[in-house]
């Protein structure tokens, strides 16, 4: 069994995570203010259902997830607050900010003292904290950006400023996947470690598919703002349906696992996700295809708009077909570097040599004390001890994310 290990850039990416999602909750608040003070309110509203649907379903991840490790409590941030406050954290909407101290707390721990249960545990919560993110990222900050847009579109404001603002944001929704990504390394073998070089590619190929799906999706609400809502149903429920076909198996409950589902349409809307493992090649491929379709239709109306019934704002018909036509071309130069990513970088491993995995007796020793449980009984989070009784391992693996490292990789 692979050991994980906890390195320095693992350390910063957990400690500013904590300051840097309280500067977004910030930055909600100013938009929503800027929007009231514009007596936008149903660009308010919008805005308002975005976080408030955001937060609630990233908090019930969370709540379900410790209940489906027996709620093991491996921290003193955690150690400090029964089963009862937990409860009630995540529905104040509290929940994700108390895992972020645990990662903090358990990130500061295991830099200054490298090696045991500090840096397994720093392991195990910072996979579950990049999950969530990935959550929060589709359902919030990828929506808020293209409301966001579509707003300064249709009144004519768009300018370099605003133009670099949308790209930072971009970049950061695509910094977000990378990092997950990131996540998913520390279960393969250390001679199967992506360079620098693999992970700026990885970067840079979800960027320019990211960029392209939003300005196309922005590109269209903007002249059919009412049709964007049954275009994103439209696509969802396509997507759901083949989540559902794909008999997904991520969460411990049969709710859980719906709910899973309906997260994975949802971030499909925007980027592809790997959910099952085995070889993807032509779930991607039609995947891709179908988004690039979609693109060219989204942008196509558009430019039709433009020439036809051109809203308050007025772009030439040349200029039009021109900055269609280029948002295209990002999406297929974004397919061409995720070629040239599984071509030279990425690593196709076996299950059985992923990290995490137990390679002995899964039965167990029947002369156990009552508070020990071995590597695999905590992995598959199905010991029979009842949950008071139970302790963290010495090593620790988090079986949500093997799953989509197996997705990945395997």
């Amino acid at each position: 069994m692979g050991v994980f290990q906890y390195s320095w850039l693992d350390f910063v990416f957990s400690s500013v995570g904590l300051p840097f999602f309280l500067l977004d909750v910030v930055l909600d608040v100013l938009a929503a203010l800027s929007f009231y003070r514009a007596e936008a309110y149903g660009s308010l509203g919008v805005l308002l259902l975005l976080l408030g649907g955001s937060s609630v379903l990233a908090q019930v991840y969370s709540w379900l997830w410790y209940s489906y490790d027996h709620f093991v409590m491996g921290t003193r941030v955690e150690k400090s607050v029964s089963r009862c406050s937990l409860k009630l954290l995540h529905v104040f909407q509290l929940g994700i900010y108390f895992r972020h101290l645990g990662v903090l707390e358990t990130s500061v721990k295991s830099f200054c003292r490298k090696g045991g249960d500090s840096e397994n545990r720093a392991v195990y919560l910072s996979h579950d904290l990049s999950m969530l993110r990935i959550v929060e990222t589709f359902s919030e900050s990828a929506p808020q950006l293209v409301l966001m847009l579509t707003t300064v579109l249709r009144e004519g404001r768009l300018d370099p400023v605003t133009v670099m603002k949308a790209v930072a944001s971009a970049s950061a929704v695509a910094f977000c996947v990378t990092t997950y990504h990131r996540s998913l390394r520390s279960f393969l073998p250390t001679k199967n470690r992506p360079t620098l070089c693999s992970s700026i590619v990885f970067f840079f190929w979800n960027f320019l598919l990211i960029v392209s799906r939003l300005a196309a999706i922005v590109l269209f609400a903007s002249v059919l703002p009412c049709f964007i809502f049954t275009h994103f149903l439209c696509c969802w429920t396509l997507f759901f349906f083949f989540t559902w076909r794909a008999q997904t198996d991520f969460m411990d409950s049969a709710c859980g696992e719906w709910l899973y589902r309906t997260t994975v349409g949802l971030i499909w809307y925007f980027d592809w996700f790997n959910v099952v493992e085995g070889r993807t090649r032509y779930r991607t491929l039609l995947y891709h295809g179908f988004i690039l379709v979609d693109i060219s239709v989204l942008c196509g109306v558009w430019c039709w708009k433009m020439s036809t019934d051109p809203p308050s704002f007025l772009v030439p018909p040349l200029n039009a077909a021109i900055a269609a036509a280029c948002v295209v071309l990002l999406y297929i130069l974004g397919l061409l570097l995720k070629l040239l990513y599984y071509k030279c970088f990425h690593p196709n491993v076996g299950r059985e040599e992923l990290k995490g995995d137990s390679t002995g007796d899964s039965t167990g020793d029947s002369t156990k004390t009552p508070g020990a449980t071995d590597e695999m009984d905590y992995c598959m989070s199905r010991s029979l001890e009842p949950p008071s009784l139970q302790r963290p391992p010495s090593e620790q693996c988090n079986r949500r994310m093997r799953k989509l490292a197996e997705n990945f990789y395997a």
